[in-house]
Order: C-alpha cells, then sequence, then structure tokens
C-alpha cells in the first residue's frame, strides 16, 4: 500500500505551528512527514523560513513519524560536512526514522553569503561530491577529503545512529532524474509524470523508493481556495530554471505577476470536492510514486485534517 504522508511548508509557517501540523497530521491518519529546507520564503505573502534542524528535533519529540527533508541543499550555503552531522543527529532523534533529502537548490536560499551561484552542470557535479562526503562521514571514522568543491580535514562524526541514513535525491528534468538514479537511495519529486520516474528506474534507481509532493488548498468554496493557492503559490508555475536562477523573493514576487488564476486552477486541487484531492493524489500514484506528500496551502489547517481523515484518506486506501 502507498504511503500518504504530509508535507510541512516552512515557507508558510513557524515552528510551533509546524510542530503542531505534525501532530495533527499523526492523528489523522498522515503516515509520515516531509518538510522543506528555505532560508527565505518564495514570496514575502508566505512570511515565514524557520531553521529546519531546529524543527526537525523538535518534531522528534512531537510525533513519532517518520521525517523527510524536501529538500536540503548540502553544496553551498552549508558545507556538506555540517549536513552530515545534522542528519546523523536527526536520525538518532528520530531512532533511525530520518531521511535526507537533498537537491542541488536554488539561488533563492544559497546566495546568502555572497558565493557565486554555478550553472545546473556544476550544481550537479557539487552535489555528487557533497554526498560522496557525507556518506564517508556517516560510516565513521577519522576523515580527510581533498576533493574539487569540498575539503575535509580530519573530521569525525561521534553521534551516528545504527544504520547509515538514507540520502534520497531530487530530480525535475531527466538529467537530475538520471544523476539521481545513479547516486541516491531514493529519488524525490514534485511532478506526476511517469517518464521522469521512469528515468530514475532505468538509470540505477530500479526498485529504489520515489517519495512525490503535491499541494492543496481545502476551503469552503473553489473560489476561496483557488484565491488562497495563487496568493501564496503562484511560484510553483513559473516555468524552466527561473525557480532556481531568481535571487530574491522580490524578484518571485515581480515573476509571478504572469501567472494567472487559471494556471494555478489547473494544478492544485482547490476547494471541498473530495473526488478531485483523491485523483490529484491517484495521479502521481499511477506515475509510479511509493509514497505521496501533500501540502495545504494556506491557514485552514484543521479543516483540511478534519475532512482529509473522515473523507480523502479512506478513499485511497
Amino acid at each position: 500500500m502507498a504511503r500518504i504522508g504530509y508535507f510541512l511548508s516552512c515557507e508558510e509557517f513557524g515552528p510551533r505551528e509546524l510542530v503542531r501540523q505534525a501532530r495533527m497530521a499523526e492523528q489523522a491518519g498522515f503516515d509520515a512527514l516531509w518538510i522543506s529546507d528555505h532560508y527565505h520564503p518564495w514570496v514575502d505573502a508566505q512570511g515565514n523560513s524557520p531553521f529546519v534542524w531546529s524543527v526537525i528535533g523538535a518534531l522528534s519529540e512531537a510525533t513519532s513519524l517518520p521525517i523527510t527533508t524536501a529538500v536540503t541543499c548540502p553544496t553551498v550555503r552549508i558545507h556538506p560536512a555540517v549536513i552530515a552531522q545534522a542528519a546523523a543527529t536527526a536520525a538518532v532523534q528520530t531512532r533511525g526514522r530520518f531521511v535526507l533529502g537533498v537537491g542541488s537548490g536554488e539561488a533563492l536560499n544559497e546566495h546568502v553569503l555572497g558565493d557565486r551561484w554555478p550553472p545546473a552542470p556544476v550544481r550537479l557535479e557539487m552535489l555528487e561530491e557533497a554526498i560522496e562526503v557525507i556518506r564517508t562521514l556517516h560510516r565513521g571514522g577519522r576523515v580527510t577529503h581533498h576533493g574539487r568543491y569540498y575539503t575535509v580535514e580530519d573530521a569525525r562524526m561521534y553521534t551516528l545512529p545504527d544504520e547509515p541514513v538514507p540520502i534520497y535525491v531530487s530530480g525535475f528534468g531527466p538529467l537530475a532524474a538520471r544523476h539521481a538514479g545513479r547516486l541516491g537511495d531514493g529519488f524525490c519529486t514534485a511532478l506526476p509524470q511517469a517518464d521522469l520516474i521512469r528515468t530514475f528506474r532505468d538509470n540505477g534507481g530500479g526498485d529504489k523508493p520515489v517519495q512525490a509532493g503535491m499541494k492543496v488548498c481545502w476551503a469552503d468554496s473553489e473560489e476561496a481556495g483557488l484565491e488562497q493557492a495563487h496568493q501564496l503559490w503562484a511560484s510553483e508555475q513559473l516555468p524552466g530554471q527561473l525557480n532556481q536562477e531568481l535571487p530574491t523573493p522580490r524578484h518571485f514576487e515581480q515573476a509571478v505577476s504572469l501567472v494567472t488564476e487559471d494556471m494555478v486552477r489547473s494544478a492544485f486541487p482547490c476547494g471541498p470536492d473530495v473526488d478531485e484531492h483523491v485523483a490529484g493524489v491517484r495521479a502521481f500514484l499511477d506515475a509510479g510514486a511509493d509514497e505521496v506528500y501533500v501540502q495545504q496551502i494556506g491557514p485552514h489547517q484543521d479543516e483540511f485534517f478534519a475532512a482529509w481523515s473522515a473523507e480523502v484518506l479512506p478513499r485511497l486506501r
């Protein structure tokens, strides 16, 4: 049976609210948690961006659900040796129920220290080396690494879980999916595209887990849900490489002025129609995802969890 999880949005909510939502997700019958890792929200209207590793520590005591970062960039803003320590601690805190989801990142989060934002092929090379550094440190012992992008000098991880932390790699196009198949213990995506998942599986992914994230906006009416989704998440409909290249929320606000409500309507189930919400999840399952993580857009979290617990999750099971 496919796993249906809840997607905690660090862009929309502060740390205490995220913990509250995680508790509600477990009570509602969700199987696991995804949590985003950002330095900035996409647009100012979202309004938050807590430090994800602090939130994960709180989640480990608040729920028993497995947790995956969706996704962490271990290449520019934070050195992979530091991410290795954070992930190992999270795995110990959650008693082995932690997955490190990684990706090549966005300028929105990674430019903040003034480092050059490299082109996509270089970012993928950096991600591959970062994964190597993390896995080497997680094996224990003293590590010295002099690579093309990263240096580690005589480092050792002392707090380690019993088993290595699984590393799932994200991908939004064929090249990234091929890299994920070769490098990852699993795959993270936000697209219900069977071809993309097949590319991952045909390039080393095999039967490794595929996680997918989606957004919905449960509301009293389709119009109310659409208005909320368009205000907060129109950035999801920006084409091409814009999501990776724009550096600040202000730039995203300028770009999303071109995104219409009809474009958002086609992307997210909005409103109280149970059939639409079920169909949204099934699109990912039919594309080959093993786990689907659902994010409720906007403030009506209590109504969402009540409706999904009573009406949507039973339909999916």
